[in-house]
Parts: structure tokens; sequence; C-alpha cells
């Protein structure tokens, strides 16, 4: 019943003997760790420490040897991929006047700049669209008109070079149309089935590599065992071909490319609590993404390119959004990573 509780918490909960070896973790130490129960109950605190911030170990030390609670802010966690910030509680539980265990609290500080930073770009975006959606609609109405106009006074021409003119003026309204549509987003609500995410992958892999001139390497590091989704399998492959093709024009398309996917336990998206996610990683070791432009990359009509057109990334972020999920970039020169994050829906919870 205890450990019900304390694996539905969102702190980080471990227990130490009395000589700080590690006898219980909860599931959000795991995910804080990034390891498993079976493979980290047994260890000493100054192996799990070891090469984190000096404090943690000395902290530990010192609430043991005075039999009282410490509290400290802002230490660093090493773990396998990257540093987080924590803060750090250690409560000393006594049987007669001596120290049995310490149960120690870390709770995961840059996790709730991370939702907060979620939320605001969120907002940011959705404020983007809809105010890129009305001047689209706004657009659309004339352009109808003008085109209908073109086609009117085509029929009253004889003149093939005046013709010419009538049609150019046809195809660019077309062509503005489309731009409009584009930039108006998925107009349909997702198609829902259970799929592989790794189908999805594969195909967008097989697209990517038929478009390349032979000079692109993709690889793939996949969790075989993640499960089946419900998610719309053309609006996931569309919205990874944006994000992929982004990294490829990037390259000038030459480089590598990596798909790879993880299961993320306890996944905060906005702010709202997800039990499973699956994290999808495009990586390339392009020329990374201009500090300048980061924080405004999935907005409409911002793109680094000449002949961009600044949509492929928004239209990748509002078909995720479809799906309750969510797309970050971490960027820097050899190094960039779009991540895409989706909700996972078991097969049971949908049935």
């Amino acid at each position: 019943m205890y450990k019900r509780i304390l694996d539905h918490l969102n702190t980080a909960i471990l227990l130490f003997d009395h000589e700080l070896i590690l006898t219980f973790v909860n599931t959000t130490g795991e995910i804080l760790l990034a390891d498993s129960a079976n493979h980290l109950i047994g260890q000493s605190a100054e192996e799990l420490f070891r090469s984190s911030d000096p404090a943690l170990l000395i902290n530990l030390k010192q609430s043991l040897a005075m039999s009282e609670p410490l509290v400290d802010r802002g230490l660093t966690l090493n773990r396998m991929t990257h540093n987080v910030t924590t803060s750090f509680s250690a409560t000393p539980l006594l049987v007669n006047e001596a120290v049995s265990e310490i149960l120690v609290e870390l709770q995961q500080v840059d996790n709730h700049l991370r939702i907060s930073k979620e939320e605001q770009l969120l907002t940011q975006q959705n404020t983007a669209r809809l105010l890129i959606r009305g001047l689209a609609h706004e657009i659309k109405n004339p352009l109808g008109g003008l085109r209908g106009a073109a086609q009117l006074l085509d029929l009253e021409l004889h003149d093939p070079e005046l013709k010419e003119y009538t049609q150019i003026i046809i195809d660019e309204s077309d062509r503005l149309q489309g731009l409009m549509d584009k930039m108006l987003g998925p107009n349909r609500l997702p198609n829902k089935k259970a799929l592989n995410i790794h189908e999805v992958l594969e195909r967008v892999r097989q697209l990517i590599q038929a478009e390349s001139s032979g000079s692109l390497t993709i690889k793939n590091d996949y969790d075989p065992s993640i499960p089946e989704i419900f998610a719309d399998k053309d609006q996931l492959i569309q919205a990874i071909l944006n994000i992929a093709r982004n990294a490829v024009q990037a390259m000038e398309g030459k480089g590598n490319i990596i798909f790879k996917t993880r299961i993320h336990r306890q996944m905060n998206i906005g702010r709202k609590r997800y039990r499973l996610a699956v994290k999808c990683d495009i990586i390339d070791n392009g020329p990374g993404v201009d500090v300048n432009m980061m924080s405004q990359i999935f907005y409409p009509m911002i793109t680094g390119r000449a002949e961009g057109t600044g949509l492929g990334l928004s239209i990748a972020q509002a078909l995720i959004n479809q799906h309750n999920g969510l797309v970050e970039c971490n960027s820097e020169p050899g190094n960039t990573v779009f991540s895409i994050f989706l909700p996972m829906e078991t097969v049971n919870e949908q049935a």
C-alpha cells in the first residue's frame, strides 16, 4: 500500500540504511537516476553520487552523523546523458534514539522550469497560429475573386500572348491558395488507430533516403519493447518527415541522421502528467540552429533559408499537438536533436 503511494509521488524517494546502502527507490527515483530499482538497490550512496555534486554525499553523511534532518538546494545530479538540478532533503529515521535509516527526497528543480517553458511555448505558438489562420482566411476570400476574374478574362481574350498573362495570374493564385492552406495547418482531426511507432519512422527513413543523393547516412536506435500506440499514421509520418527534411536541408544533404526511440515514465507535457510517453529523437550532425532563432523556429513563416517557407516545423508541431504531444529542440554545432513526445494510450485504455 505504502509503496503504491510512494510510486505515485512526483518526488524521488530514496531510503538508505545506517551504512548508507540503498534499500528502496520509488518510480520517480528510477526516472531521476535513469536506472531500474533492481540495479540501484544494494548500491552505496558513494556509488550513486560519485560523479554528482559532492554536497549530496556530504549532506547525507552529515545528517547521519548528527541524527538531524538536512535540506539543501541547487545540487547537480549526474545522469548518464546529462545533469539535472535538484533540491535535497534528508530525514533520519530513529529506532531507540539511533539512526536506523535515512529517507532522502530529491526533487528535480529544472523540471519545473521545463514545464513553465513548455506552457509559454505552447501559448505563444497557439497565439501565432490563430493570427496566421485569421490572416490566411482574410487573404483566401479576395484571392478566389481574383482567380475567378482572371478566368473570365481569359475566356474573352483571343490573343495567345495576352492569355499567357491571365494564365500567370491563375497559376500564381493557385500557388498562393496552396500556401494559405498550409498556413491554416491541419484541417482534420487525427484518425487514431493502433500502430507501431517504428513503422512510421521506417517509412520516413525510406522517403528521406530515396530523396537524398547518397551522401546521407540514416541510422536507427530503437527500443523494440515500445508497445503499440494510438495515433494517426499519416499525420505522424508528415510531422516527422517535415522535421527530418529540415535536418537534411540544414546539412545540405550530407551528414548523419539518427532516429531514436525511448519510453519515458511519468512525463509532464504542459500541466498534464502522463504515465507513459514515447520519445522520438531526430538527431543530426549539421551546423545547428542559429541561437537567435531557437525560440522562434516553430512559428509559421520563420526560416533561415532564402528558399524556405517556414511552415514545415510549424505544421509538424501542430500535428503533434493534435496528439496531445510536443516537439522540442536542443541544438549546438554538430548535434541538433528534435524530440517528439507522444503520450501513450494503450490498447486496453482505448477499449
